[in-house]
């Protein structure tokens, strides 16, 4: 039985640790990660204001997966 995720508007971020790679070198050019309520939220680090994304584990999983697989590198 899977559980929907939570409307992403209906969750409070204010207590997230917000985390991002360290190869973006300080600036707020890149993405951020954190934890809420076992789920993975992401925002834009030049835009922290708008409401982030939010994705399962198993999603981050697959995507970080395909990303270490060369699966996206046609798009950089």
């Amino acid at each position: 039985m899977s559980t929907a995720k939570p409307n992403p508007a209906e969750l409070d971020f204010s207590g997230v640790t917000w985390e991002k790679s360290p190869a973006s070198g300080g600036n707020d050019n890149c993405v951020e990660f954190g934890e809420i309520s076992g789920l993975v939220a992401i925002r834009d680090s030049k835009r922290p204001e708008q409401t982030p994304l939010v994705y399962t584990r198993d999603e981050i999983r697959a995507m970080l997966s395909g990303a270490k697989a060369g699966a996206f590198d046609h798009l950089v």
